[in-house]
């Protein structure tokens, strides 16, 4: 793709969404992973969109997504929630996982607070923790500003020193505090999917300081972070990765429970999280 076809394709969706929002710009885009999505139902004020009806949107086919875009009022901040995200392992290149991003950063959103359920690598970590991701691992080498640079969105070579930005990671410290929700903190590793890992690869991980892994995530913050964005992350725990407890088997299933028992307390989190932001 050229950087003229990837601009055309972005103005499209962009240009679809202004329209339905009649002027009105979200301060705070939101990605919600598997079994997460329930956020976007505390919006105010809310209008809907399925990804389906928005020019040029991938279809999130990811259990636990419900795929579509939610904008209104969520803790104070004008919010444009996506309720399911695109992952590499359902065939999309890495132009299109980001593709959500990109558009929303277009309609004015300057901070993104991005989530997702991950597996266990820190053997502290529980099924229920919740994780503020400090610094990220994308273990294999497809990153998603990968050809022509999409100039009108930030410099060929941004630096990642700081990806989840220091203020936001203070906001969500505060944030624990205020709500009383155990807060861990750490290193989240992307894998590519969608099959788990295996037991000897979670040991490989640990070594490189991971303490969560996941399929998601990595991709949208740094295709934030290059169109200037500030992101914040959180993982919610929702298994002990391969091989960490002798004869258990891994299922979404599991993923998609942990997530639903967590419902009351991570969105209470993500909430204040919201408040104690100061959006530029």
């Amino acid at each position: 793709m050229t950087a003229d076809g990837l601009e055309r394709g972005l103005r499209e969706g962009e240009s679809f969404l202004k329209a339905r929002l009649n002027g009105v710009q979200p301060e705070v885009a939101l990605v919600l992973g598997s079994g997460l999505g329930f956020l976007g139902d505390l919006c105010e004020d809310a209008l809907a969109i399925p990804y389906a009806d928005i020019p040029g949107f991938p279809l999130s086919t990811a259990p636990g997504h419900a795929g579509r875009l939610v904008f209104g009022r969520l803790a104070g901040k004008r919010a444009a929630v996506m309720q399911g995200r695109f992952h590499y392992y359902e065939g999309y290149g890495m132009d299109a996982v980001v593709h959500g991003i990109r558009v929303l950063r277009l309609l004015g959103a300057g901070t993104l607070l991005v989530t997702n359920a991950s597996g266990g690598v820190n053997a502290d970590c529980k099924p229920g923790d919740i994780m503020l991701i400090t610094d990220h691992i994308q273990l294999f080498g497809v990153s998603p500003l990968r050809g022509p640079n999409a100039a009108f969105l930030g410099g060929r070579f941004p630096d990642m020193t700081r990806v989840y930005t220091p203020a936001l990671l203070d906001a969500a410290r505060r944030a624990a505090r205020k709500t009383g929700v155990e807060l861990r903190e750490g290193v989240y590793l992307m894998a590519a999917g969608p099959q788990y890992e295996t037991p000897a690869e979670i040991r490989a991980y640990r070594s490189l300081g991971a303490d969560a892994v996941g399929m998601s995530t990595a991709p949208e913050a740094v295709a934030a972070r290059h169109a200037g964005m500030d992101v914040l992350g959180l993982s919610l725990i929702c298994n002990a990765a391969a091989g960490m407890t002798a004869g258990h088997e891994l299922s979404e299933q599991e993923v998609l429970d942990t997530a639903e028992a967590a419902r009351e307390r991570f969105s209470r989190l993500v909430l204040a999280c919201l408040e104690e932001m100061t959006i530029p």
